[in-house]
């Protein structure tokens, strides 16, 4: 080969790998599976020998640790596989191994517009068996767009059942509190408003709500071990969110934020605002956060407490070492996709999913 042929060559591998193509190096990958139509979420199950993981379409289907297909369930629910929407998160109860209770977020059509609802049913896998399939929750949150449906689903250790519904593109809505657009909400595992919520006193505001000022979440993570509840948020131009949320918080979205019009325009001149939270990290430009999961495990043994957000636009995994609930530094992974879905396996392996029509479930180990 020639000098100058080998130079170009060593500069095409090298942009292939600065521009996130290939899979970071410094990371073991294994493809379990290639053939997932647009995953969406995965809940480990059976001490992690199985996994349960929900396609936009409608469907739930069961893989085995090493990624062999066991099952598929068709969900006979209204669920609008449309634009941003469709069947998207799904967590297991705290107390799963006794009740089989598994929870799962969709878009929902109703003859108004769409909106965000939360699902249950009783789900084994031996045998395949689902039952009880009932939806609990349907956000006031209904609007003629396809998009911001947010529908994270995350439990407390007081088995309290938060979700995140995004602003629907409806921006001035989410500062509201007569409404659910661009809100985490806090339900009983049975679909009402949990006791004690910041407005469950007041005849003007949604007893539901327990966060507000949001544009459209799609990571939530409570850590057990601090108890705090962490989200991320995706912003518009730049100003992807990461923030610890309190009970009755005001995050600012529209009124105070790091993002722009995709013009480039200001959406606001302010990046905080008095009785606003200001975020605990932010990216500019968008990464475009997908997934979150917090790192206890035997496997990446310097990780401990630390958040992992996967990224679409940007085809990244993320670490955020969390120090005293705060976040100084990231790392970044460059991943071969855009990254769905994060999670932990009992195991200390690192699953993710990426968002493709042959969707991946990945395991990440250390190199």
């Amino acid at each position: 080969m020639s000098v100058s042929l080998k130079v170009i060559s060593f500069l095409f591998i090298f942009l292939f790998f600065r521009n996130g193509l290939y899979a970071d190096d410094r990371l073991h990958i294994i493809t379990l599976n290639n053939q997932l139509e647009y995953p969406w979420s995965m809940a480990w199950v059976n001490q992690g020998s199985h996994v349960l993981i929900t396609l936009k379409r409608g469907q739930i289907v069961i893989l085995d640790k090493q990624g062999k297909k066991i099952f598929q369930f068709h969900l006979d629910l209204p669920i609008a596989y449309v634009g941003q929407g469709g069947l998207l998160d799904i967590v297991l109860h705290p107390h799963y191994p006794q009740n089989h209770w598994v929870y799962f977020s969709y878009s929902r059509e109703l003859s108004s517009g769409y909106t965000t609802a939360v699902a249950r049913a009783k789900i084994t896998v031996n045998p395949p068996k689902l039952t009880q399939l009932e939806t609990i929750y349907s956000a006031k949150a209904v609007s003629d767009n396809t998009h911001h449906f947010g529908s994270r689903l995350a439990f407390d250790a007081k088995q309290r059942l938060y979700v995140t519904v995004g602003d629907r593109g409806e921006r001035s809505n989410a500062q509201h509190l007569t409404n659910d657009f661009g809100k985490v909400l806090r339900l009983t595992d049975k679909g009402q408003p949990a006791m004690g919520n910041p407005f469950s006193d007041s005849s003007d505001k949604r007893h539901e709500i327990f966060s507000y000022g949001h544009r459209n979440p799609q990571g939530l993570v409570y850590d057990s071990k601090t108890n705090t509840m962490w989200l991320h948020e995706h912003g518009p131009l730049g100003g992807d969110e990461v923030n610890l949320v309190k009970a009755g918080n005001n995050y600012g979205w529209p009124m105070a934020t790091y993002g722009r019009e995709y013009s480039g325009l200001l959406i606001s001149e302010f990046t905080s605002l008095p009785g606003m939270i200001a975020p605990v990290w932010y990216w500019i430009p968008s990464i475009a956060p997908s997934g979150m999961s917090i790192y206890y495990g035997k496997l990446f043994k310097d990780w401990q407490g630390q958040l992992l957000v996967g990224a679409l636009k940007a085809k990244l995994l993320v670490r955020l070492p969390v120090a005293n609930k705060r976040i100084q530094q990231e790392q970044r992974f460059a991943m071969t996709a855009r990254i769905r879905d994060v999670d932990v396996g009992v195991d200390g392996a690192i699953y993710a999913l990426t968002d493709e029509s042959s969707g991946k479930l990945l395991k990440i180990m250390p190199r």
